[in-house]
Order: structure tokens, then sequence, then C-alpha cells
């Protein structure tokens, strides 16, 4: 046929490159977006629940810190709801709870830190429901897809032992979705590392 195009090979897979931050978090760029930047806030002062803080560091092979990373937090309140039209319990969600945040790490240290409400269990499957918990989604210089992990709390063992989603993990794997509780607070801080690989590598979901 007249102007068929030759067949084309799929281009190589590319990885966020170096300027990542320009694109997702333009003020930890040095650069002014004009307003806040997107994902600052995850749930408003006010927002019922326990307000919690969560630390940690994005590690390499090596151990260490991967500096240009970019963490998207999802969650659900305090009562397991989330802000979106699929949950049917959407319009219970208090103003102010967005449940998605953007996190990016301190350029110089490679440490993340935010602020948030510790969720509640989530519905599952069959009644059951899942542990509570934040899904995270990273990128950075180096990776080709977004990973997806989730963290958990180590504090909630009840809520840890019935959920499905760790349950399919194996035992010895399970320790990398938990985040440890650090201080006591106020608001309590837990701890929770991202391992990219290596022998304590994270789970990353395939979602």
């Amino acid at each position: 046929m007249a102007g068929r195009l030759p067949y084309l090979k799929e281009t190589p897979a590319q990885t966020a490159g170096p300027y990542v931050h320009i694109g997702l978090a333009p003020a930890t760029a040095g650069l002014q977006p004009g307003g806040p930047q997107p994902g600052a806030e995850i749930a408003a002062p006010g927002v019922s629940g326990r307000r919690i803080r969560i630390e940690g560091t994005v590690l390499d092979a090596d151990g260490a810190p991967v500096r240009d990373a970019v963490i998207e937090v999802w969650q659900a309140d305090a009562a397991g709801r989330y802000p979106h039209p699929e949950d049917p319990r959407a319009h219970e969600v208090e103003p102010g709870f967005n449940g998605w945040g953007r996190v990016v790490p301190d350029l110089a240290s490679g440490r993340f830190a935010f602020e948030t409400i510790k969720p509640g269990p989530i519905p599952g499957p069959n009644g059951g429901s899942q542990a509570p918990h934040l899904t995270l989604w990273l990128v950075a210089r180096g990776i080709n897809i977004g990973l997806h992990t989730r963290l958990c709390f180590a504090d909630e063992d009840a809520a840890n032992a019935a959920c499905p989603v760790l349950a399919r993990i194996e035992p010895h794997r399970r320790p990398t979705l938990l985040a440890a509780p650090e201080q006591p607070g106020p608001p309590p801080v837990y701890r929770f590392d991202i391992h990219l690989a290596g022998p304590a590598e994270t789970v990353f979901l395939d979602i």
C-alpha cells in the first residue's frame, strides 16, 4: 500500500533521568511553581485520626542513599475510606483529607519524611480486611518503570497476621514492608527504609 510505514520497533525504555524533580517536585529543584507543590499535604491539620510521621531513606544495592527519588503516597483515612469515586464511602471522608501526597528526600542527607494520619484497616475480599497501610510509588534516575510497594505498621500484629496481601509474601521478606516505631512523639515517628536491591531488598508489588 502506498505510503505504508515500514515496521517500527519498540523504542528502548527510558529512565526518569536526572531532572525528575523539575517536573514532579519543582520547588525542590529550586523552581517557583506559582503555588503549593503538588502533594504537599496528605491530611490537613484537624483531620480525624492519629497523627504520625514517617521517616526513611531510599537506598541502592550498596546501601548509599538515592537522593533524587520521588515517592508518591496513597492511603485511606482513619476509618479505612479512600477519597476516590470507586470507594462507596468516599462521601464520608472529611474535607482536608486528600489521601495522596508526593515526597522527596533531602538532597543533602537523602532522608525523606512526611506527616499524615495512621490509616484504618481496608476492606478486603470475602468480607476480610487488609492491614492498615500506605501504598508507595517510587521513581528515580536509573529506574525504567515506577516501583510499587506497601508500608504496613509493625505495631499492628493482629491486622498484619490477617492481611491477605502480607500472607502471599514469604515470611522472611515481610519485614521489608513493616515500618517500625522509632520515637513516641508527638507525633510518633515510624522508620521505613526502601532498599532498591541487595540482601534487604524491599518487596515490590506488581499492580
